[in-house]
């Protein structure tokens, strides 16, 4: 089960991180829900609940008594109890029994798949913690959470690899379905209906995934579909992902429609998608555990500016996991917006996005996203990248 296999993650990570113990404090997590519950229990908890991981590899799950069925049936937590009155006195007992000096809870000024404590938890939790004498001792669990959402495991890949396959298939699909005189909203539509064949959700919002961008007169990245019409030589790119068993693919390609008499692209589109192409390869090679993730953005953003092309409007690529954004390091410029996360280094099992994008005048814009996990000395593509351009 990946609950399991991430649990013991968490053990590792506290170990190397040198924190004695990992709670994360729950309420009504159907509504409000901790970025990390899904690491931790297949089902929202209605009552405070508290799952706790130790560095000694001991876990224990303090859940109200109706849902303790649910947990022991889960069975991957060692010690499971269920209270009737209230979590506290239950509480105590778990941590007076082990006396963790560090008690890592979800809080983060850095990234939002750290801070799934809310305020009002944090208060209640203090004052349980002070009533033994333990309200000095949390701390933020900010580098546990990144990591254990960052380092993916054999079953969490493998998920992620089937999502590729699937996106890959459809857009062979997509290819031999793509006409001069279509609308954006079209290709979209015929996407949608390819995924839903398939019994599979979107990677993310359905309203601009998938995302189609046709001609020099597109909206850009994070538009949704227009009525906006896709003509003979422009570039056209596809922007979309799937959801398969909670993870995510995020992936784009780039097609090109012929004019009239054309069996290959002209030059100009050409000479962008083959810049393209090399400065994904920039980056692949710039990527590898330890490296500080603005340099891995340099190597492809560099590139393409060397080419006599401007430099891409956003970060050369993000994590991905159960979100297409997923993760508190970013492939970036050190611009303002991306604040610390352009200098997380790197780890081993990461999961990047690469999506450099060039505009060729009177053309579109050509972009390629491909997706790649960090080995242990590089970092190797999830499924076959795209090497020629889609003519249509």
């Amino acid at each position: 089960m990946l609950i399991k296999e991430k649990l013991g993650q968490a053990v590792e990570l506290l170990n190397e991180h040198g924190l004695d113990c990992w709670l994360t404090f729950v309420r009504e997590s159907g509504i409000m829900r901790d970025p990390m519950m899904d690491f931790l229990c297949e089902a929202n908890m209605t009552w405070h609940s508290a799952f706790i991981v130790f560095a000694s590899g001991e876990t224990h799950a303090i859940v109200g008594n109706l849902e303790k069925n649910t947990l022991d049936e889960m069975a991957v937590y060692q010690r499971v109890t269920g209270y009737t009155e209230g979590i506290a006195k239950h509480l105590h007992e778990v941590l007076r029994e082990h006396d963790p000096k560090t008690i890592a809870v979800n809080w983060s000024e850095n990234s939002e798949v750290c801070d799934g404590l809310t305020h009002g938890m944090y208060l209640v939790l203090k004052k349980h913690l002070a009533g033994m004498g333990f309200d000095d001792r949390m701390v933020s669990s900010e580098k546990l959470v990144s990591s254990l959402r960052a380092r993916k495991t054999a079953a969490e890949l493998e998920r992620m690899k089937r999502a590729v396959r699937h996106t890959l298939d459809i857009y062979d699909e997509i290819a031999a379905f793509i006409r001069p005189g279509m609308t954006e909203k079209d290709i979209a539509a015929f996407t949608t209906a390819r995924i839903q064949e398939r019994g599979l959700a979107p990677a993310w919002d359905p309203d601009h995934c998938p995302a189609v961008f046709t001609g020099p007169d597109n909206k850009g990245p994070h538009y949704h579909p227009t009525d906006l019409v896709a003509e003979r030589g422009h570039i056209l790119n596809m922007d979309f992902g799937v959801k398969v068993d909670d993870y995510v693919s995020d992936m784009q390609r780039t097609f090109y429609l012929l004019e009239e008499g054309e069996t290959k692209a002209p030059d100009d589109v050409q000479r962008g998608f083959d810049t393209i192409i090399e400065s994904i390869e920039c980056a692949r090679q710039a990527l590898k555990p330890g490296v500080v993730p603005h340099e891995v953005d340099a190597a492809a953003r560099d590139y393409i500016v060397s080419k006599g092309y401007g430099e891409f409007p956003h970060g050369l690529g993000h994590q991905v996991g159960r979100f297409a954004h997923d993760g508190n390091a970013l492939l970036g410029p050190t611009w303002e917006k991306y604040a610390g996360k352009v200098y997380q280094p790197v780890e081993e099992g990461m999961v990047f996005t690469i999506e450099p994008r060039l505009r060729v005048p009177g053309r579109g814009d050509a972009t390629v996203e491909e997706m790649v996990v960090v080995t242990q000395d590089g970092a190797e593509f999830l499924g076959p990248p795209q090497k020629e351009i889609f003519l249509v």
